[in-house]
């Protein structure tokens, strides 16, 4: 119950899916943490519920496309909880599922600038305050796509490879500080987006059941799998671990 006591956690895309899973475990875990999100409603009634249960949360709208918008919600949310100590960046979309070719320049750049900008204007803007607490903890979720591939979602493929090489890279850049950067490679959890990504398939049911055979464990994940990854991550037992690929996928990579 105390991996995670008096750290003060920021965690993107929190109100749902794999964001929402390690905000809660978090917060379970003796952190007080910062939901960031554009779902207003969603992560405020979320929030809401861990606050009922005594645990420290806060809910921030935050566009992490929007540099200003992240620069001025990590200012604040430093200011209301005095310190920051673990970055989670979580906010991620699937973008458009079409061939390269197909692929319209718009298409392509939404799905960077959320998934690959988003990261580095929340890395950038947590560094100084994470230099200021004498160290911490950056966590950014990549995905088993950012090691191996498939023939669908190229954007989606290209921004988790290059979340995975930012990860290597600040973990160089931001060891004398004591900032650890580690990236965690998800197989396919049961979430909104994987769901939302079965039904442009079609048959939902038939596509988990396919897509769960794809892991040699012969299910999908669920986010706790990932949720329970971050605060090993975030915590003090992950102290010698940096610059590391924690990938959790049943198997998926392993062939």
């Amino acid at each position: 119950m105390n991996r995670l006591k008096d750290k003060i956690a920021i965690i993107t895309g929190g109100a749902v899916g794999l964001g929402r899973a390690t905000a809660l475990r978090m917060a379970e875990e003796g952190a007080a943490v910062a939901v960031l999100d554009v779902l207003d409603s969603v992560g405020k009634k979320f929030v809401a519920e861990l606050r009922a249960r005594k645990l420290q949360a806060r809910y921030w709208h935050c566009d992490v496309a929007s540099e200003a918008e992240v620069q001025k919600v990590t200012h604040q949310v430093v200011r209301h909880f005095g310190r920051l100590d673990v970055l989670v960046n979580n906010a991620g979309i699937a973008g458009t599922n079409k061939p390269t070719h197909q692929l319209s320049e718009a298409e392509w750049d939404r799905v960077q600038a959320v998934n690959v900008k988003g990261v580095f204007f929340c890395t950038k803007h947590a560094i100084p305050h994470l230099k200021q607490a004498g160290g911490g903890s950056i966590i950014n979720l990549s995905s088993i796509y950012g090691i191996i591939s498939a023939a669908d979602v190229p954007p989606y493929h290209a921004s988790k490879g290059a979340v995975r090489m930012m990860s290597k890279t600040d973990a160089l850049i931001y060891a004398p500080d004591r900032i650890r950067v580690n990236s965690i490679h998800p197989g396919f959890i049961w979430t909104p987006m994987v769901e939302g990504y079965l039904q442009g398939m079609g048959d939902v049911e038939a596509g988990r059941q396919a897509t769960a055979a794809l892991h040699p464990l012969g299910h999908l994940g669920e986010a706790d799998d990932i949720a329970w990854g971050a605060v090993y991550l975030a915590s003090d037992e992950a102290k010698f671990v940096t610059g590391a690929e924690l990938v959790i996928d049943g198997g998926y990579t392993a062939r």
